[in-house]
């Protein structure tokens, strides 16, 4: 038994990121990272603000080997958990992963290991924001020749989006519509992109729950003849109804879960049966026991898991280690050029994104979540730290 004697966030600038990141140290010394999934919006000083207050009411002096029922704890006991949504899973799920991490370490494991071991060795993963910063429907279009080029059989997009603004990932639609001319723009978009990548490489499609229901209905069946492997966030996550209708009338899988938080909020759409693919984010639904959890529950109405990241290299090895270890896995997402973005910072020591080959993220065997924070660079990042009483 080891209690924990610290814990330190840090909330990182890194271009267009905000990523809120925690270490958890106990009595032996042993540390483990984790992070709040907030990087972008708004929310991650509250994220941050969470962790910390945690940490002073429940975590600090708590038996690090109990992660199942600190989990419990701050569940029951912060209140706000209970029908809780991003800010305070972020904070949970951030500490929880960092616990994992401890756990890994002492054993000497990864945390797959833990958690039944490796099922694949290798995970597909797909490239994401490859082209944020075009809005010409050619250019838009012609900027997949780089990931295709670099190996990835995957590519996801976002064709209602214009292009990034300062302080933003991307300009998602406002107020549920677009004008005649915006949607035969984001048509013509994916109509170009299935040219230029040509018919065997897999296009998913991310539509930010933008649309009205009927819109995004008349929208899918436009783009249905380009072979689209999954349309994301069809709609509000919450809205099971719509979901279940958009489903009906499209022959499209339909994903969705990266604003759905916990087992407890995922249940109502798994029984819907309306989607196809289950996307948490370890980050903010809980943790990554909370999101094996959630994927075993897809698994259980037939469905695939594909974990949702955007964040760190620290959300990335989370994300990666749960990935190995689940049956119905089906691919990571990732970010291939974010390192590209001015004013980015490389938090983390041993990246896996770096061993990315060919669409493929091989497993290595180093313990807990096989990533340590760059304490050269994230050191000026230090937020708060809160610590045990001699």
């Amino acid at each position: 038994m080891s209690k924990i004697t610290a814990v330190r966030v840090y909330s990182v600038t890194s271009s267009k990121l905000h990523p809120i990141v925690v270490e958890v140290e106990t009595a032996d010394g042993v540390v483990g990272v984790g992070e709040a999934a907030i990087a972008y919006g708004v929310g991650g000083l509250a994220a941050a603000a969470m962790i910390a207050e945690m940490a002073e009411r429940y975590v600090l002096g708590w038996d690090a080997s109990r992660i199942e029922a600190l989990w419990h704890e701050l569940y029951d006991h912060s209140f706000w958990a209970k029908g809780g949504g991003a800010i305070v899973f972020a904070a949970i799920g951030a500490i929880e992963t960092a616990l994992w991490d401890i756990k890994g370490k002492e054993l000497g494991v990864p945390v797959y290991e833990l958690l039944g071991g490796l099922v694949h060795d290798r995970l597909p993963v797909y490239a994401n924001g490859w082209n944020t910063e075009f809005s010409d429907a050619e250019e838009w279009a012609r900027a997949a020749e780089r990931p295709v080029a670099d190996g990835y059989t995957m590519i996801k997009t976002y064709p209602l989006a214009m292009p990034m603004e300062e302080g933003r990932t991307l300009r998602h639609v406002t107020r549920r519509a677009l004008d005649r001319d915006m949607t035969k723009l984001a048509v013509e978009r994916v109509r170009l992109l299935r040219q230029v990548v040509g018919p065997d490489i897999v296009i998913l499609l991310d539509l930010s729950g933008g649309l009205t229901t009927d819109e995004t209905i008349n929208y899918c069946k436009r783009v249905e003849e380009f072979d689209i492997g999954w349309i994301e966030e069809p709609c509000d996550p919450f809205d099971v109804g719509a979901l279940a209708r958009i489903a009906g009338k499209i022959d499209i899988p339909l994903a969705a879960g990266e604003r759905l938080y916990t087992r407890y909020g995922f249940r109502k759409v798994l029984e819907s049966q309306a989607i196809g693919i289950v996307q948490p984010d370890i980050g903010n639904t809980g943790g990554m026991l909370e999101t094996k959890k959630i994927a075993a529950m897809a698994e259980a109405y037939n469905m695939r898991f594909s974990p949702h990241n955007c964040a760190s290299g620290v959300s990335t090895a989370a994300a990666a280690q749960i990935g190995a270890c689940t049956s119905n896995f089906m691919t990571l997402e990732v970010y291939p050029y974010f390192r590209e973005y001015p004013n980015f910072v490389e938090i983390a020591k041993s990246n896996p994104e770096l061993r990315i080959r060919d669409g493929r993220l091989d497993m290595d065997r180093s313990p807990g979540l096989g990533v340590e924070l760059d304490h050269a660079v994230v050191d000026r990042f230090l937020w708060a730290e809160r610590r045990r009483p001699a």
